[in-house]
């Protein structure tokens, strides 16, 4: 028989605070997807420059930011220092990323 350490539900004092940050400092890969599409493997080879390729999103729809494929986050497209940023407009509640892992 297993037998566990009680958990006193205690926060661990600077021990606790110490792992929380070495948590922070784990980098992670952010996704902004402006859409997605199927498309088979015969017109895919017939793509070329100047090809189209239409999304399942419409013009103006927020963008989905995510780690892991998980969306955290949606936003709009902004020009930051020349550079494709993303403005948040709404953050994904808890429940609903936990919904999504089922």
């Amino acid at each position: 028989m297993d037998v566990f350490q009680e958990f006193d539900g205690g926060g661990g004092g600077e021990e606790g605070l110490r792992d929380i940050k070495f948590l922070l400092d784990i980098p992670l890969t952010i996704t902004v997807e402006i859409g997605r599409t199927k498309m088979l493997i015969n017109d895919l080879l017939q793509l070329g420059q100047g090809s189209v390729v239409e999304l399942d999103k419409l013009a103006g729809e927020p963008l989905e930011m995510l780690i892991n494929n998980k969306v955290i986050a949606r936003g709009e497209v902004v020009v930051v220092n020349e550079k494709f940023g993303i403005r948040l407009t709404d953050i994904v509640s808890p429940t609903d990323r936990l919904k999504q892992l089922k």
